[in-house]
């Protein structure tokens, strides 16, 4: 069974893989046995982690990347297919959020969310996507939100971008369900990152850890491996187009 989960051999990319949830992603990718492209706007972190990577015996490279602009992406992932190796795997992780109240939303706060979470997330999918079709074969994972099943306020755009691409895995998975290439989303619930760390250890998010967590405490970032490392390899082969929750109950409160 351990060999379901080994991805020896393998090569993914993750987007916004600089911080956060995206750099988790890409150690245990790595730690896995694959080999990991990383792609972010910060290429300063990128470099520290592709050495990190590199020090415990991984292969790593990394690429520049805004996934708002389609020739940077273009370019992007001609260059890790050219100079690295050819994609396996893709981690659809950037994604970028704006607090304001709905009436407040400006057009460049909407754009600036939806172009980075859904339309960055479809182009740089389908970039990808035509080099594993004409390979026979892929993973593509797109990193969701419970907030794309259920709504919160303030976050309005965003709630949009990650339904959006809800439904996007969907019609995606359905298209090339005869090629090979799967696609699947993962929609983490709320996940304790150094982004939000404040905020839930202040009295207003102790508040709302009580009221809307049933589990009684946040994720953490590893609680996301299992999810991530059954849609990255052979064991979920008969899968896609599927959401897996990983949300400690949240939308069932």
């Amino acid at each position: 069974m351990a060999g379901e989960f080994d991805l020896t051999g393998k090569t993914a990319l993750v987007t916004g893989a600089s911080q956060g949830l995206g750099r988790r992603f890409a150690e245990v990718l790595a730690a896995h046995g694959a080999a990991v492209a990383l792609a972010a706007r910060q290429t300063d972190k990128l470099a520290a982690l592709a050495a990190e990577i590199e020090g415990r015996g991984g292969r790593a490279f990394t690429v520049p990347l805004d996934v708002t602009d389609c020739a940077a992406i273009a370019a992007a992932v001609a260059e890790v297919e050219a100079a690295f190796a050819p994609l396996d795997i893709l981690v659809n992780n950037a994604g970028v959020a704006v607090t304001r109240r709905f009436l407040e939303v400006t057009p460049e706060d909407y754009d600036r969310v939806l172009d980075t979470n859904l339309r960055g997330c479809f182009f740089v999918a389908q970039s990808v996507a035509k080099r594993m079709v004409a390979r026979g074969g892929g993973s593509i994972i797109n990193i969701a939100s419970v907030l794309g099943q259920d709504v919160i306020g303030q976050v309005s755009p965003y709630c949009a971008s990650k339904a959006g691409l809800l439904h996007l895995t969907r019609a995606m998975a359905l298209e090339l369900a005869k090629t090979g290439v799967r696609v699947n989303a993962i929609a983490p619930g709320y996940i304790e990152t150094p982004m939000n760390q404040a905020f839930f250890q202040s009295p207003p998010g102790e508040k709302m850890i009580a009221r809307k967590m049933p589990v009684g405490h946040l994720g953490q970032p590893d609680d996301l491996d299992g999810a991530l490392l059954l849609l990255a390899g052979p064991a979920s082969r008969y899968m896609t187009g599927t959401t897996l929750t990983v949300d400690g109950a949240f939308t069932l409160s």
